[in-house]
C-alpha cells in the first residue's frame, strides 16, 4: 500500500513510517497541512493518515478540500488527541473513514488503515490502480476501464514498475537492472518495449497515463 502520512511531530511521523514500511507500505510524510494536502492532490495512494491539530491548515480543513477537489476517493483516517464525541463527529462530517485516538497502538493503526483501504471502492490488496487501468497482480490481468489487455512478461513487469511508483518519474536504469540485471541488450531494446507497452494501454484510450521524461525515463500518471 502507498500511505500518505500528514503529521505535525517528527518522533510520531518518523515511528508510524518505520512501521508501515516494515509492513511493506510506501510511505510519504508532511509536517504541516498545506504540504500534506498538495501531496494528497498530486499523488497516487492507497489511504491517508491525517493528524487534526497541523500548522498552515488543521486536519478537518484539509480533509474537506481533499473531499471537495479530488478526483481520487482515497479513504482517510484522522490520527488526534481529541477524543470527544463532538470531534469525532466533525471528523465524519468532513469526510473522514475512520479516527483513531492518541496513544495508540502502531498494530491497531495498521489494521485500521487496511481496514479503511479494503472498504474503498474498487480496492483490493493485490490490484494495482491508476486512473482508469488496473493489475490484478494474482491474475495477471491488466483491464482498462473494463476491456481486458494483453500483455506479455516483460511489459507486465514495465507496468508493475510504474504503477508501484507513479506518478513518480522512474529512470531508465531502473528498468534495465529489473528486465536484465547486468546483462542490459542494446540500448533500442526498452525503448521499444515501452513503445509497445504505451500502444497497448494508452492508443484505444483518450487519457493517455504512460508519459516520457526526456532524458531521464518514464512516469504512469492519471488526469489530475
Amino acid at each position: 500500500m502507498r500511505i500518505l502520512v500528514i503529521e505535525d511531530h517528527k518522533d510520531i511521523l518518523a515511528n508510524i513510517s518505520e512501521y508501515l514500511t516494515l509492513k511493506d507500505c510506501e510511505v510519504t510524510g508532511a509536517l504541516d497541512g498545506l504540504t500534506g494536502l498538495h501531496l494528497a492532490m498530486t499523488g497516487n495512494y492507497d489511504a491517508i493518515i491525517l493528524d487534526l491539530m497541523l500548522p498552515g491548515m488543521n486536519g478537518n480543513l484539509v480533509c474537506k478540500s481533499i473531499r471537495e477537489n479530488s478526483k481520487q476517493q482515497v479513504p482517510i483516517l484522522i490520527l488526534t488527541a481529541r477524543d470527544q464525541l463532538d470531534d469525532r463527529l466533525t471528523g465524519f462530517s468532513v469526510g473522514a473513514d475512520d479516527y483513531i485516538v492518541k496513544p495508540f497502538a502502531l498494530s491497531e493503526l495498521f489494521a485500521r488503515v487496511e481496514a479503511v483501504a479494503w472498504r474503498s471502492t474498487g480496492f483490493k490488496k493485490h490490484i494495482l490502480q491508476i486512473h482508469n487501468l488496473t493489475y490484478d497482480l494474482d491474475s495477471l490481468e491488466v483491464k482498462r476501464e473494463g476491456k481486458l489487455l494483453k500483455l506479455n512478461p516483460t511489459h507486465l513487469v514495465l507496468l508493475e514498475i510504474l504503477m508501484r511508483k507513479s506518478p513518480s518519474v522512474v529512470k531508465r536504469k531502473e528498468f534495465e537492472q529489473a528486465l536484465w540485471g547486468s546483462n542490459t541488450p542494446d540500448s533500442d531494446s526498452l525503448r521499444t518495449n515501452i513503445y509497445t507497452l504505451r500502444k497497448t494501454i494508452d492508443k484505444s484510450f483518450n487519457v493517455h497515463l504512460l508519459h516520457t521524461v526526456h532524458g531521464i525515463g518514464y512516469k504512469l500518471e492519471g488526469p489530475r
